[in-house]
């Protein structure tokens, strides 16, 4: 299936080779200019709060993003109350980010940078650091360390071991996940609209929205529960 993007690198006067293998790079750029234009639009529509108080009836790329972020952080507080909004700009970037990413794929000649392993490798690493960061800043590092081993002593080794695993396990069951359902979605995409290019693609364009949105939640919701899980024992001890 012709592909937009390492066509126009060939045609800059790089190697075939150089475009396939920087591919996923290329696209994630794309993906970081569209969610800046979008910022920008944002920003410029509601940097007058009060003349944005009564919301606009027709649809329009500001109400679709506060709409979004509403329920993402919404989400959050159903799993860790109003400490939700200290951790919100990371898990809604990374919803943004990954649902524009996979939306990518919808459009044709073009492939999501999720469709590569090491782009959500990125994701989950950065998930990975932050959780971990944010529970020894919360509980400090002894409470931290203590809080794997749980509470029984004589099976704190155990614990700590089953725990440490289960942590490094997290960023390749994140990765892994969401680069399965998005190569899947894409190729059957291409499959159906090689096959049968009028009328049907259409079908399954509807399933890859859908798909697109669901794996942006699902990675935003485990990155949620990895944090209040990392900082839930000082929250207890706050309250």
């Amino acid at each position: 299936m012709f592909s937009l993007l390492p066509w126009l690198v060939e045609k800059l006067g790089f190697s075939a080779k150089f475009a396939e293998h920087y591919l996923h790079v290329m696209t994630s750029g794309v993906v970081a200019i569209i969610i800046t234009v979008l910022s920008v639009i944002v920003w410029r529509k509601l940097r007058n709060t009060e003349a944005n108080l009564i919301p606009e009836k027709a649809p329009s790329v500001v109400g679709v993003i506060a709409f979004a972020a509403e329920g993402i952080l919404g989400l959050m507080r159903s799993i860790m109350g109003e400490r939700a909004d200290r951790y919100f700009p990371l898990i809604g970037s990374l919803f943004l980010y990954i649902l524009i990413s996979n939306l990518l794929g919808a459009i044709p000649g073009m492939v999501p940078p999720t469709d590569n392993i090491n782009t959500n490798l990125a994701c989950a690493a950065v998930v990975f650091v932050y959780y971990n960061v944010m529970g020894i800043r919360e509980q400090g590092l002894k409470n931290y360390l203590k809080h794997l081993g749980g509470p029984i002593i004589w099976l704190a080794p155990l614990m700590f071991t089953i725990e440490l695993i289960s942590h490094l396990v997290r960023p390749a069951s994140l990765s892994i996940r969401l680069f399965g359902n998005i190569t899947g979605d894409h190729l059957v995409l291409e499959m159906f609209s090689s096959l049968v290019p009028v009328a049907v693609p259409v079908i399954f364009l509807g399933l890859t929205v859908f798909v697109a949105f669901i794996q942006a939640f699902v990675f935003s919701l485990l990155s949620t529960v990895y944090i209040a899980l990392a900082t839930e024992h000082a929250e207890h001890e706050e309250h």
